[in-house]
């Protein structure tokens, strides 16, 4: 497959976290998301009387939440570089987190579009919302619904940064990195 970088992404429940669990169960390196870390950390140090799907609203500044969620998947990306394995696989990409700004209605400037354009990857896969599996929890705390928005909202990001997502059939996580790991070989 040569020096790859490849993301799994999609909107929360969709299963991407198992795939990325299984490829690293296989030996495959894998760069784990960093979101529901901060989610935590913000609702523990913010209010959280209300169920809300926007963790933005449990910190004091959400733009530096956003660049703090940017810098790190930007810090993935170049430790990818230095490490000596044929393919990383990430459980997310930069542009997610352009995506989420998109959905939650947040501006944002150069710096974070800089960080999309400077820092590119192989190979999107993403994993469509999947009601039959969907399930929210203390960090996903987004709606079916909403899930199916943030998916649209990560299609146009990948699409605007010139990517083409390759979606990930709905299956049983065997076939679903079969499917991965097959396509990849095509490419």
């Amino acid at each position: 497959m040569g020096k790859k970088k490849i993301v799994i992404t999609g909107a929360p429940g969709t299963g991407k976290t198992s795939i990325v669990n299984g490829l690293e169960g296989m030996g495959y390196h894998c760069f784990h998301e960093i979101i529901r870390d901060m989610t935590s950390k913000a609702k523990e140090e913010g209010q959280t009387e209300h169920y809300i799907s926007n963790p933005l609203v449990f910190v004091d500044d959400a733009l530096q939440f956003n660049k703090d969620l940017l810098e790190g998947r930007t810090s993935h990306y170049k430790e990818s570089l230095k490490i000596d394995v044929p393919v990383s696989f990430f459980d997310r990409g930069i542009p997610d987190v352009l995506a989420y700004m998109d959905f939650f209605g947040q501006e944002y400037d150069d710096f974070f579009t800089s960080h999309c354009k400077n820092h590119r990857y192989d190979s999107i896969f993403i994993v469509p919302p999947w009601k039959e599996i969907y399930v929210s929890d203390n960090e996903r705390m987004e709606t079916f619904e909403e899930a199916e928005s943030i998916h649209d909202s990560l299609m146009k990001i990948y699409t605007k940064f010139g990517y083409n997502p390759i979606e990930v059939p709905k299956d049983d996580v065997p076939n679903r990195i079969d499917f991965i790991l097959e396509t990849l070989k095509k490419l």
